[in-house]
């Protein structure tokens, strides 16, 4: 199988690294981070850094050839765990089927400021291309 790394118009890595990586029917995501892709800004707020990590997801997923309906598993990296309120939000929306939601894990951890949160996941397409 040939591995395909996966680049979002405005919205990249700083290193050599790509947002996202596909082989086969398998995708798997880099740090997702709060960087808006228009203006290259974090914004100050933890409800509007959920917010572009959730677009970023997105868009990570549509240039793989993916939907969120493909997503098995989210972790996401947060200065403060009490943000799960938020998050949940952004959740519901993006899976909004609640006997269809992917596996979740959030982590307390210090991000490099201004970042509040960021996120990686794992996805599986069912028919291996599209």
């Amino acid at each position: 199988m040939t591995r395909r790394s996966i680049h979002v118009e405005g919205y990249s890595h700083t290193n050599p690294i790509p947002v996202a990586s596909r082989v086969g029917n398998f995708i798997a995501s880099s740090v997702i981070s709060a960087i808006d892709p228009a203006t290259g800004e974090t914004p100050a707020s933890f409800e509007a850094q959920c917010a572009i990590v959730f677009a970023n997801m997105r868009a990570i997923l549509a240039d793989a050839g993916a939907t969120p309906e493909d997503v098995v598993k989210v972790s996401f990296y947060m200065h403060d765990l009490g943000g799960r309120g938020v998050i949940n939000r952004f959740w519901t929306e993006m899976f909004p089927d609640e006997g269809s939601r992917p596996a979740r894990h959030s982590q307390q951890q210090e991000l490099m400021p201004p970042r509040l949160i960021s996120a990686d996941f794992l996805a599986v397409i069912e028919s291996g291309e599209r």
